[in-house]
């Protein structure tokens, strides 16, 4: 390696340190600008690893702790909104269950607008339909392009059965979707999200209080 000379000298070198540099590059003081330019990549080295260990937080960790953030809620319609929690089979009422909550339809009007038009459930985890007693009334997905499940509960609130209902186009002879028996109210969620709410056969709701 060659000695180093002026012209080797970075370019924003600040002038104090340029002094010293350019007073120490006689053939007497070529050992000392040795010494002060080794010194100056120790100083940038030192630098380097500063900065690493300050930088943000990895980007993909980041991504996932958002991922946890709650979806915020936002109600639709004239439909009212209500806690709810699903007792799986086998589980008794004192072992708790996991609080959703859920829009409501219980009007004519209510029942009869659902989830028409709707692309999300704006937050909430489902519609429940509520009627004033048990009944046998078909469900039909005409203008809903959200593909949905529904699950049919009787006058105690226990499971009857579910079925998966598709999108269907503006026009009247959309399939018609029933319960295997009466019922008195029925869930729809978005299309396979019953798994996650436990809900299915043995299952019970349990109804009330205020969603938080």
């Amino acid at each position: 390696m060659t000695d180093p000379t002026l012209d080797d000298l970075p370019e924003n070198l600040p002038p104090t340190v340029r002094a010293v540099v350019e007073a120490s590059a006689t053939p007497s003081g070529r050992k000392v600008l040795w010494w002060v330019i080794g010194g100056l990549f120790g100083l940038a080295f030192l630098a380097f690893l500063a900065v690493g260990a300050n930088r943000p937080a990895d980007p993909v960790l980041g991504a996932v702790e958002s991922t946890t953030t709650t979806v915020p809620r936002v109600k639709f319609g004239n439909f009212g909104e209500l806690a709810l929690r699903v007792l799986a089979a086998g589980t008794k009422p004192d072992q708790g269950a996991t609080p959703f909550c859920v829009l409501v339809a219980d009007t004519p009007a209510e029942r009869a607008t659902g989830l028409t038009g709707r692309q999300d459930l704006g937050g909430y985890d489902g519609m429940l339909f509520v009627f004033p007693e048990e009944t046998t009334s078909k469900f039909h997905m005409r203008n809903t392009p959200l593909p949905l499940t529904i699950a049919f509960f009787d006058a105690a609130a226990n499971f009857v059965s579910s079925a998966d209902m598709a999108p269907c186009g503006n026009r009247s002879n959309c399939p018609r979707y029933a319960a295997s028996a009466k019922y008195r109210m029925a869930l729809e969620v978005p299309q396979g999200g019953l798994g996650r709410l436990q809900v299915g056969p043995g299952s019970r709701l349990i109804l009330g209080g205020t969603c938080t």
